[in-house]
């Protein structure tokens, strides 16, 4: 079962036992969900689907918004900042598609920039699953909650899920350095490093950024050199790791959807991974420039 699939699931059955949970579509997934008067389709229409999911908000529901990345975040991006942001009301807002997980549908339905969009907004929360396995309790926990999150959900997995916690996991314990790994690259990255005196911080909670995480590990011995490895725009987080290692001198260097080219031959994910050095090959290159 993938992603989107789980998050579909988790919804109906939280919304057996809460009533305030409704869903906002806007056409896409519309099978995923059963019918039912509190999943409401706007047709094409994103920017009235962020709209009506503030609107239901301010009555004291718990809107779930939801389409693929650009549908759901660039194109209404001015509705999430005034009718959820200014209005200071909660919702939970799940993509699919991440930066590129259907190439074939074009750059349209391509948003490396989302989570960098988020970042302009305060009191959002970000969770970045990297397996099925990990969407049902992200899930239940913003349905619990009432504040802003946002999931971001891929067609791309790792072979193992982790516990769902604020902040990160570690994976692997090294000496040479950190390499940080968001959500679905987490296997790449374990390949591209192994035999290499590093460890693996893994996040699905990217939003707050778990700076205390990474300052601990610092502490436990490792050089404070840093390679961040994030499945959407080159660096993202770059600024966050530079807060928390502010007074510890260290290296940086950050691996992500590169902000030099965009890509027109659409051709598949695996393809776009080996473009932006984001495959077990670039990452490998990286780790070695860094820690070698």
């Amino acid at each position: 079962m993938n992603m989107r699939q789980v998050f579909a699931d988790t919804v109906q059955d939280v919304m057996t036992s809460d009533p305030r949970v409704v869903v906002v579509l806007a056409e896409i997934s519309r099978d995923a969900f059963r019918p039912s008067p509190r999943v409401v389709n706007v047709g094409i229409r994103e920017q009235a689907m962020v709209g009506v999911g503030g609107g239901l908000a301010l009555s004291g529901l718990r809107p779930v918004v939801h389409s693929y990345a650009p549908f759901l975040v660039e194109r209404p991006f001015e509705q999430i900042k005034l009718d959820f942001g200014h209005q200071d009301v909660g919702g939970v807002f799940v993509s699919i598609g991440g930066s590129y997980d259907d190439p074939a549908w074009g750059r349209t339905h391509q948003a490396p920039g989302d989570v960098a969009l988020f970042d302009t907004l305060p009191g959002w929360r970000i969770f970045v699953p990297g397996h099925p396995g990990e969407v049902a309790d992200i899930v239940r926990g913003a349905l619990a909650a009432d504040d802003r999150v946002y999931i971001r959900l891929s067609l791309r997995e790792n072979s193992v899920a982790y516990p769902v916690i604020e902040g990160f996991t570690e994976v692997r314990r090294g000496r040479a350095g950190i390499v940080i790994a968001v959500g679905p690259v987490l296997d790449s990255v374990l390949a591209a490093t192994e035999g290499v005196d590093v460890t693996v911080l893994y996040a699905t909670s990217v939003r707050p950024f778990d700076g205390e995480g990474l300052r601990a590990a610092v502490a436990r011995g490792q050089r404070a050199d840093v390679l961040l490895v994030e499945p959407y725009l080159e660096g993202t987080s770059a600024w966050l790791v530079d807060e928390a290692l502010a007074d510890v001198p260290h290296r940086l260097r950050a691996l992500g959807v590169r902000r030099d080219a965009e890509l027109r031959a659409y051709g598949t994910a695996e393809d776009h991974d080996s473009a932006h050095d984001l495959d077990v090959l670039g990452i490998a290159a990286a780790v070695r420039r860094m820690f070698r």
